[in-house]
């Protein structure tokens, strides 16, 4: 039997290097050599036991890598392409995708909802912080990269430049628009930089970390904020003498930042939720306008799909955004626990990890 390496979680505070058996697969799936990965904010919830997950799970949900053998059923791909999948893998024929809501794929069944939609790889399937990883429905989910393109310039693509463009897009962002954005971390930068795309006019990026808050400039803010100096409502409010944003981006998944955003926002504007809560939400009656504000509140869930990592790449191909910088530090699976150890506890200006087996 063949082995590789792989990260698994062992239990809340250990994620540990593992010798697994290289996944078998279906007539729909692909085994892809990943080439490239890395860490994601989700992947440190896991180990802090804080998102539930199965005992012995090979995690990670950012793979890059080449078609090492494809099922028997699948067509139009060859072993040996260079290849990224999403972090959610739709199947493409479920009552969800053919609503057009590819990422809530899987998400219903008769037991009532599963959180995270169709988020598969590394939550309720094996990821990809491993040599080898098998990507389900892979007409649906797999898509040449291409040749100009390295594995650090795509690595975003899966997840969090996904996400951070789906903050923006499900902002309903105009031309013209004043847009703040909660948090600078990944997926909140990628925000900053959907908003900029998107043709927001004014840009303001809330942090507490000087790095991140240059790198907003550098994606787009025309004003960030330090939470440590100034409180970002007051500011952000002087800053729209008094009007409020067009729309408020909510990228760190905490009570706090949530209702900052709402307190910000104008009449009739948008409420952009990227995080992942792990507590009861407040809807403060001022600011709520007792629900007459015409306010809309909107979540959105990491879109996934072969066609969304095509646009993805499509942007960075076309040079419109730069990811490169982010990738601040690079690790070999075999030092995974220090990746973890790095990443989780924020050391040394870290924004992204790149992972090669």
């Amino acid at each position: 039997m063949r082995t590789m390496k792989a990260a698994v979680f062992v239990e809340p505070g250990r994620i540990e290097l593992e010798e697994r058996p290289i996944p078998d697969i279906g007539p729909l799936d692909a085994l892809v050599r990943v080439t490239t990965t890395t860490i994601c904010g989700t992947d440190v919830h896991i180990l802090r036991g804080e998102y539930p997950v199965r005992r012995g799970l090979v995690v990670g949900h950012e793979p890059v890598g080449v078609i090492e053998k494809l099922g028997s059923a699948v067509q139009g791909y060859e072993e040996g392409q260079r290849v990224i999948s999403g972090a959610i893998t739709p199947s493409g024929h479920s009552y969800a995708s053919l609503a057009g809501c590819s990422a809530q794929c899987g998400a219903g069944t008769r037991h009532g909802f599963k959180p995270m939609g169709g988020w598969r790889l590394g939550n309720t399937i094996d990821g990809c912080q491993a040599e080898y990883v098998r990507v389900p429905d892979a007409m649906a989910n797999l898509e040449p990269v291409p040749d100009a393109l390295t594995d650090e310039q795509v690595l975003m693509c899966p997840d969090i430049l996904s996400t951070g463009f789906a903050g923006a897009e499900s902002g309903r962002i105009l031309i013209g628009d004043t847009v703040a954005v909660f948090a600078q971390g990944p997926i909140g930068l990628c925000a900053t930089a959907g908003a900029r795309l998107r043709g927001a006019s004014t840009i303001i990026g809330v942090d507490g970390v000087s790095d991140r808050l240059a790198m907003a400039r550098r994606l787009g803010a025309d004003h960030v904020i330090d939470f440590h100096q100034t409180d970002p409502v007051d500011e952000i409010l002087r800053i729209t003498d008094g009007r409020g944003v067009d729309v408020a981006i909510e990228a760190l998944g905490t009570p706090q930042t949530f209702e900052a955003c709402l307190r910000v926002l104008r009449p009739g504007g948008v409420l952009s939720s990227l995080g992942v809560y792990s507590s009861d939400l407040r809807l403060p009656l001022g600011p709520f306008a007792a629900g007459l504000g015409d306010h809309t509140i909107v979540t959105s869930l990491c879109p996934g799909g072969k066609e969304r990592m095509r646009r993805l790449m499509n942007v960075i191909a076309a040079g419109r955004l730069d990811l490169g910088p982010m990738v601040t530090h690079r690790f070999k699976l075999d030092d995974i626990r220090a990746a973890y150890e790095l990443f989780a506890h924020q050391r040394d200006g870290v924004l992204k990890v790149a992972l090669t087996p």
